[in-house]
């Protein structure tokens, strides 16, 4: 190996629940480098999901993202001019990077007033185990228990 390693970078912890997990959702949120903007958002949701649910903002967050993470996944591996879709664990970081990702690419496609009240109710669909995340999250477990024959291409 003739370089090292890049080694992964920390994400300093949210100002106001000192959180991780919320910064780096609302550095996804974040548009055109407009964090204030996003982690009002992000806050609007939280204070929303607590009127609704009458739970702790914080606690449905994590929840639907512990829901929403997927364990397993398909790549497209070339084997002998055939294409195999193979079966792979995913790593954490991944997993929790993906649930994000779904989370607010499905939360933009609802049909609510803000952005606020879309990533609200997508927070507690996934994490009543509902919604379109928690969707896309078994058609990749789906996808990924159908083509398990081919994991034997795994390397």
């Amino acid at each position: 190996m003739r370089k090292k390693r890049a080694l992964p970078r920390t994400t300093p912890p949210d100002p106001k629940y000192n959180d991780t997990l919320v910064s780096e959702f609302v550095n996804c949120v974040m548009k055109k480098g407009k964090k204030h903007l996003a982690r009002r958002v992000v806050y609007d949701s939280f204070s929303i999901m607590e009127q609704r649910t009458k739970t702790s903002g914080i606690d449905v967050f994590k929840k639907a993202i512990n829901n929403t993470r997927p364990v397993l996944q398909v790549k497209a591996r070339r084997v002998g001019g055939a294409t195999y879709q193979v079966p792979t664990e995913v790593r954490p970081e991944r997993s929790t990077a993906l649930a994000i990702r779904w989370l607010i690419s499905y939360a933009n496609g609802r049909k609510d007033k803000s952005m606020s009240e879309k990533l609200a109710a997508e927070f507690i669909a996934a994490s009543n185990g509902q919604g379109n995340a928690i969707k896309k999250k078994e058609d990749t477990h789906k996808m990924a228990e159908a083509n398990k024959a081919f994991a034997h291409f795994r390397w």
